[in-house]
Order: structure tokens, then sequence, then C-alpha cells
């Protein structure tokens, strides 16, 4: 909307440029009172006709529950409203002909002089009464047939809303979020309860003071279920510290581990589809870490480079070096290399992005795997800690090792051989022979 309302601003601008260029001073300023009263007048009256009728509701109501599909709570009651007019309207059309024939029209003031006055008929030329006929027909309107099938094709409308409604509600808004249903053929149904486990895992095996990093949509799952603190959530507001966490993700491995010392982070925790299937996992929403972090550190985070030079996001041997070395990259396809899901695909295939990945070699220095759930969904790596000395990147130093020489004295160049002053003489004595009796 404030796009939107920028563009109107410029082309009012450049429509006052190019009438000042035509017009006097005095004939400009007329022209710019009188443009700006009436756009003000008529902004005016639209606002008060448009909340009249209800229109500016639903059109500010259909906005907002397009930019985020959880705002579509902001739609449903006007969208009641709307739809209870608009029955009521269809309704009071089909059904007013019963009521109007329960109330006849009275009768014409002509008709009553008539009555009053017969000698003077012939006096009044023009007029011809019509046939009892025609009266029935002109009466009956639509028809007792049209407007009995409307009624039932409304009706049926309704009850088919509402069955669909209960539907929907016990099918799709009164499933949890972390408990995710898969149907097989046999119309069995499959429950994928990683997430649960991974947060119980989570408590149960991490010390309760422990700060786990994740994108901002499972803060809440995370503080509620584990009871463990996070980086961001649901409600953090402070975009750069989002953006930071963006950036941890979206650079290599060593640069964010310099990131997430300085947040004292022990765990990050990622999910990752890729064996299931699952499309709503951290790739497919990583493109929004590199934008949110590249808004705060332009220099370091570039979208471009997670890009082919084609311009395609691919996770595959075509893929950008930048995006296949990354941090999230190489926590979502660990050991995924390894593993073959079925006989027609190679190993490392993702189902998700339907590509082969083209990172199989995946070593990690700073963070190593603390759990797996079952179905690969959940994936949860430990930060290490630092050493109290760096490891030597050469070999040992090896020293010439020399035959051991005698002692040789400063004094003379004789070799003499050293002795211990003072030192104690040991003198053996006889055991006494024992007696045989």
């Amino acid at each position: 909307m404030a796009a939107a309302g920028v563009f109107a601003l410029l082309q009012a601008y450049a429509f006052l440029q190019y009438m000042r260029d035509r017009l006097t001073k005095q004939e400009f300023q007329t022209l710019f009172f009188l443009g700006i009263s009436l756009a003000a007048g008529v902004v005016f009256l639209s606002v008060i006709y448009l909340t009249y009728t209800v229109a500016l509701y639903a059109i500010s109501a259909v906005y907002f529950a397009g930019v985020m599909v959880r705002l579509m709570l902001t739609l449903t009651p006007v969208v009641c409203m709307l739809s209870a007019i608009a029955f009521s309207n269809v309704f009071e059309h089909y059904l007013g002909d019963d009521m109007k024939r329960e109330n006849p029209p009275v009768e014409d003031s002509s008709d009553e002089d008539d009555k009053r006055n017969p000698g003077n008929l012939y006096d009044k030329a023009g007029k011809v009464r019509k046939h009892i006929s025609e009266q029935e027909k002109t009466e009956e309107g639509l028809g007792p047939n049209i407007k009995s099938i409307v009624t039932m094709l409304m009706l049926m409308l309704l009850m088919m809303f509402a069955v669909h409604c209960t539907w929907v509600t016990s099918n799709a808004y009164s499933s949890p979020s972390v408990v995710l249903a898969s149907y097989n053929h046999d119309g069995t149904r499959n429950i994928l309860d990683d997430f649960r486990e991974a947060y119980y895992w989570l408590r149960q095996n991490t010390d309760e003071h422990a700060r786990v990093m994740s994108w901002w949509d499972y803060g809440y799952q995370i503080a509620g279920m584990a009871n463990r603190t996070t980086l961001v959530d649901n409600n953090t507001w402070n975009n750069s510290h989002i953006a930071l966490v963006g950036k941890a993700m979206s650079s290599n491995e060593t640069a964010a581990y310099e990131i997430m010392r300085s947040l004292d982070v022990d765990y990050v925790l990622i999910i990752f589809g890729g064996v299931i299937g699952y499309s709503g996992d951290d790739i497919n929403k990583f493109l929004w870490m590199v934008r949110i972090a590249e808004g705060e550190h332009p220099k370091d985070i570039r979208e471009s480079d997670y890009f082919t030079p084609q311009g395609e996001f691919r996770v595959d041997k075509a893929g950008s070096p930048t995006l296949l070395n990354c941090l999230m990259y190489k926590m979502s396809y660990y050991r995924f290399g390894e593993m073959q899901l079925d006989f027609r695909t190679p190993p490392g295939f993702d189902r998700t992005r339907n590509a082969e990945i083209g990172n199989k070699d995946i070593k990690f220095k700073h963070l190593e795997e603390a759990f797996t759930s079952e179905h690969w969904l959940v994936r949860i790596y430990k930060v290490k800690q630092l050493d109290n000395r760096e490891t030597l990147n050469h070999k040992p130093r090896l020293t010439n090792i020399l035959p051991k020489q005698k002692y040789l004295s400063k004094k003379t160049a004789k070799r003499k051989r050293g002795y211990i002053k003072n030192k104690l003489i040991l003198k053996k004595g006889k055991r006494p022979n024992r007696k045989t009796v």
C-alpha cells in the first residue's frame, strides 16, 4: 500500500510539473489548490461511501489476508457479513411475491370514481380494463417453479458449505503443526512424530541452560516443548538479531562458528525434508535467511552468490559453490550422500528438490551431529568448545639421537671416570651356619 501511494504521488508530481510549464503562476496556484481540494473531497466521500457499504472493510481485509495465510482470520468476519447480505437479497427477491400476494395492492382511485359515478363511463376515453387472465399473469411474477428451484439451490449451497467447513476444520485446522500425517495407498495413515521426538530429546539430553539457534519459525516450539532458550522466536521484533542468525546459517562453517561463539550457542536445530519430501524445510526457506541477512550485512552476504550464473537456485553439482559450502547446506545434507532411498534414485537424492545433491563429502570441524529424528525431519548439532591449545598442523620436530658418551672433565683432556662423593660402602657379612638337630 505504501508503494502504491508513492507511485500515485509521483504521478501527481509529474502532472503538476507538466502543467506548471504551460500555465501562469496565478493560474497554477489556482489549479493546485483546486486540485488538492477536489482530491481531498473525493477521498473523503469515497471513504464515507465505502464505509457505509462495508466495501472498505472487505478491501482492507482481503489485502491483509493475502499477505500471510494466518491472517485469513481477519477476512472471516467480513466474508460472513457480505455473504449474509447476498443471501438476504436473493431470498428477498425470490420470496417477495408471496408477501405481496398476502397484501394485495390498493385499487386505483380512478376505479373508485367509476364505481361512484357510473353515468360518466362514456366521458373517460383511452381506458381499457385488463382481462382477468392478464391480471393473474402480472401477479404471478417469476412463477412458483422458479422460486422453488432457486430457494432449494440456495439452501443446498448453505448445507454443503456447512459440511465442507466441518470437514476442513476436522482434517486441516484441527491437526497440530508439530505432528504430520501421511496416507498410504490402502488408505491407512502414518503419523510422523519427528518434531515431538526431537524436542523431547532436547529436553532430556541437554543442559537446562543450553541455548539453541534455529530459524524463528521454531522458537515457540523449542521454548514450549523443549524448555530451552532460543535466540529468535515468533515474537522477535529486532530485525538485526534475526539477520545475525540468517548470516550464521548462510556463511561458511568458520565464519558461522565465530558468530555462534559470540552468541553463546550450544546447539543448532534445523528442519530437513529431503528424505520424506517435506516442502516446508529450511532449504526452501533459506533464501529468506539470505535476504534478511543481506539487508543488515550487505558486505558479507549477497543473494546473487547463492544462484548459478543462469540465475537458478540449485542444490546439485551445478549449484553455486557458496551455497554448497554454507552451514545450512552442510547441516542439512550431512551423511545424506550415503543414503539411497530406493533403487530408482542414486544416493543423496533429495525428494523435495528432485535432485541429487552436489556436495556429498561433508565434514565438520566445529560442529558434531547430536541427534537426527527417525525420518530425518529434525537434525540437531552440537557446537564444539574451543580447545585449550590449537592443534599443530605440521609434524613434530625430530632430534638426532646420539649414543651416550662418558663424562669428560674440562680440566684435563684425559678421560676420567666420574665418582660419587661420600658414597656409602656396603660390607657384606657372613651368614652363620645352622646346626642340624
